[in-house]
C-alpha cells in the first residue's frame, strides 16, 4: 500500500469510528439528532484533526493511548462548542461516555491492527526477566514486545508492587523469582534501574547470576537521558560495575568551595589520575587550569577533551627545575595537584635511577616551587605501595610523603593523599585481563592469594579533592578503599562475564618488588576525619636537612637500594622473579 492510500484509509477509518461512537452515544442517551448535521460536524472535526494533528501520517503500529487521548479530549471540547446550539445545554455524562467509547474503539482498532500486522512475524523464542518495575522497566517491556524476547516476570524490591501485574506480567520478589525458576536457567535478566547504586547491582548479580544465561543493565540516567530506545542501550555487566564502590559521604559542595575560581596547576595531567583530576577541576569551576605533562600525546588528548579557553597546556617534565619554575612564575597557581609519577612496579625495578629522579626529584621540585611562589595548597598523590614498601616505586613515594610532611612550607598547606588501585587506569590489571580473554587466554595471575584494593577513578579523584580541601598542612590522608579483592577471583569473574569460562588461569609467580597484599594503614593510631571515607595518618618526623642530604646522596651513590633502605627502614625489598 502506497503512502497516499494509507492517508485515505486513515481518514476513512477515523471518520467511521467517530460516526459509530457518536451514534452509539446518542442512542444510549436517547437524544434526538439530525444525521446530516451531526455527520457534517464530524466530518469538519476530523478534517481539522487531520490538519492539526497530521492524522494522515499516523502510524497505527507505533501510536500509543496518549496519542488518541489528547485528540479525543480536543474532540470533546470542540463538541462542547456546538452542542448547545442544537440541544440547549452541555451534557457532561454524554461527553464522558462519548470519550470512553471513542477511546475503546480506537484502541481496539489499534491493537487489532498491530496483532494482524505482526502475527507470525515475531517468534517469542527467549524469556527475559526485568528487574525493576518502574518507568524504565515498563518502557523496556513495551520495546521487548517487538523482539524475540517474551517478558516472563518483573522483579521489584517494593513489597507494595509485588504480586501485582503489568500487562498481565506478574511482579515478583527476588525470592519468589528464584522459586519460580528452579533449576532451569532463563535466557536474560535485565536490571532496569538506572539510578540504583553500583553496590546494589553487584548484590543482584551475585544473587541471580546462577539463574540466567546472560545479565544486562541499563546505563546511568545521564547516559540514557536523550535516547529514545532503552533496549538498544542495554549493556553487559562489567567487572567495573561489580567492583565499584561509591563513597556515601562525598561532599561536592566542599570540593566546589575549594576549587571554584582558583588557578590550579596539575602535573601528570594526561595520565589516568591527572586527567580525571583535570575534568573534576573544570567541573567544579576552576578559574584556570595549567596542565603539565611530559607526554605529548596524553597532553593533547586531555586538552582536546576539555576544549576550554581556560586551559593552558604545558609540555614539560617535572624533573627539570628551571623549566618547571618558569611555569610557576608565569601562572602563579593557587592550588598545585601533583600526579606526575612513575607507578608501574616492575618497570621502576628495572629503571631505578629514572624512578628516583622522576618520583622523588620531580616531587621535591614541585613542592619547593609551590612554597617559593606561595601557592595556597599543594596536594601530593601517593599510593598504598608506600606502606611498608617491598619495591622501589613504593619506597620513592614514601620518601615523597616524608618530604611533604617535614618540609618548612611557610604559608603553603602541603597534604598527601594515599589510595590503592583505580579501575581502568593504564597500569591496571583489568585491561590486561581483557586483552588476554580477547586473545583466548590463558589469563596470567601472579599468585593464587594476591589481593588488591580497587576504586573507580572519578570517585577516587573526588575524594582526593575532598581530602585536600580539609587539609591544613603536613597531613597524610588515606582513602577508605573498602575490602581488598582477590585477583584470582577477579580473573574468574571476568571470564564468567565474557562468557569464556573455558579460559584457563595460570599462575606465573610474584614479580620483582611485588607483594601479596597492599596496606593503606600502618597502625591503629591513624585517625578519622569528619568524613568516614577519609582518614589521616600519624605524622612521621624526619629532620628535613638530613632528608635533603640523603636525597642528594641517593642520586650519586652506587648502592641505591641500600640508601633507600636507610631512608625508609621499613623497605623490605622483594626480589621474587
Amino acid at each position: 500500500m502506497n503512502y497516499l492510500d494509507k492517508r485515505i484509509l486513515n481518514f476513512i477509518v477515523i471518520i467511521a469510528l467517530t460516526i459509530i461512537t457518536f451514534s452509539w452515544t446518542f442512542f444510549i442517551f436517547k437524544i434526538p439528532f439530525e444525521l446530516d448535521v451531526v455527520f457534517a460536524v464530524i466530518f469538519v472535526r476530523v478534517l481539522c484533526s487531520f490538519l492539526i494533528f497530521k492524522d494522515y501520517s499516523l502510524s497505527w503500529s507505533k501510536s500509543t493511548q496518549k496519542t488518541f487521548l489528547i485528540k479525543s479530549i480536543v474532540y470533546i471540547i470542540a463538541f462542547c462548542v456546538y452542542m448547545p446550539f442544537y440541544y440547549g445545554k452541555i451534557r457532561i455524562a454524554f461527553m464522558v461516555s462519548e470519550l470512553a467509547f471513542y477511546l475503546f474503539a480506537i484502541n481496539f482498532s489499534m491493537y487489532a491492527y498491530y496483532y494482524l500486522l505482526n502475527r507470525g512475524k515475531i517468534q517469542k523464542t527467549k524469556n527475559v526477566v526485568i528487574y525493576g518495575a518502574g518507568k524504565a522497566g515498563i518502557k523496556l517491556e513495551e520495546e521487548f514486545e517487538q523482539s524475540s524476547y517474551k517478558v516472563k516476570y518483573f522483579v521489584d524490591d517494593d513489597k507494595i508492587l509485588q504480586k501485582r501485574t503489568i500487562d498481565a506480567v506478574y511482579i515478583l520478589s527476588k525470592e519468589e523469582l528464584i522459586k519460580k525458576i528452579g533449576k532451569d536457567k532463563l535466557d536474560l535478566l535485565v536490571i532496569a534501574m538506572p539510578s540504583v547504586p553500583k553496590d546494589r547491582i553487584k548484590e543482584i548479580y551475585e544473587e541471580l547470576s546462577l539463574y540466567f544465561n546472560a545479565i544486562k543493565i541499563l546505563p546511568s540516567l545521564q547516559e540514557i537521558l536523550n535516547e529514545k530506545s532503552f533496549s538498544d542501550q542495554l549493556k553487559d555487566i562489567s567487572v567495573e560495575d561489580l567492583l565499584a564502590r561509591h563513597p556515601k559521604d562525598l561532599d561536592k559542595k566542599q570540593i566546589e568551595k575549594f576549587i571554584k575560581n582558583k588557578v590550579v596547576l596539575i602535573t601528570g595531567a594526561g595520565g589516568s589520575i591527572g586527567s580525571e583530576i583535570s575534568r573534576q577541576c573544570k567541573k567544579f569551576g576552576a578559574k584556570k587550569l595549567i596542565l603539565v605533562d611530559h607526554s605529548e600525546y596524553n597532553l593533547y588528548k586531555i586538552t582536546e577533551e576539555l576544549n576550554s579557553s581556560n586551559v593552558v597546556s604545558v609540555m614539560q617534565t617535572v624533573r627539570n627545575f628551571g623549566f618547571i619554575e618558569n611555569t610557576f612564575k608565569k601562572y602563579e597557581p593557587q592550588i598545585v595537584i601533583h600526579a606526575a609519577a612513575y607507578k608501574h612496579v616492575p618497570l621502576v625495578e628495572e629503571n631505578i635511577l629514572e624512578g628516583i629522579s622522576n618520583n622523588i626529584i620531580g616531587t621535591k621540585n614541585c613542592i619547593d616551587l609551590a612554597i617559593k611562589y606561595k601557592a595556597e595548597k599543594f596536594v601530593l598523590i601517593s599510593t598504598d605501595k608506600a606502606v611498608r614498601p617491598t619495591n622501589v616505586m613504593g619506597t620513592t613515594k614514601r620518601i615523597c610523603e616524608l618530604y611533604a610532611q617535614n618540609v618548612n612550607s611557610f604559608d603553603t598547606e602541603i597534604v598527601s593523599v594515599r589510595f590503592g588501585n583505580v579501575l581502568g587506569s593504564s597500569g591496571s590489571v583489568i585491561p590486561k585481563f581483557k586483552e588476554q580473554i580477547k586473545n583466548g587466554g590463558p589469563i596470567t595471575v601472579t599468585h593464587p592469594e594476591i589481593t588488591r584494593y580497587f576504586m573507580l577513578i572519578p570517585e577516587a579523584c573526588e575524594l582526593v579533592l575532598q581530602a585536600a580541601s580539609i587539609g591544613k598542612g603536613n597531613e597524610l590522608f588515606i582513602l577508605d578503599m573498602g575490602e581488598p579483592v582477590k585477583i584470582y577471583d577477579l580473573a574468574k569473574k571476568m571470564c564468567q562475564l565474557s562468557g569464556r569460562e573455558d579460559i584457563k588461569i595460570e599462575f606465573c609467580g610474584l614479580r620483582q618488588g611485588e607483594k601479596l597484599y597492599e596496606e593503606l594503614l600502618i597502625n591503629d593510631t591513624d585517625k578519622k576525619t569528619e568524613y568516614d571515607s577519609i582518614m589521616v595518618a600519624s605524622a612521621t618526623k624526619y629532620d628535613i636537612a638530613k632528608l635533603n642530604k640523603d636525597i642528594e646522596e641517593l642520586l650519586v651513590c652506587e648502592d641505591k637500594l641500600a640508601k633507600l633502605k636507610e631512608i625508609v627502614p621499613e623497605f623490605n625489598h622483594n626480589t621474587s622473579n
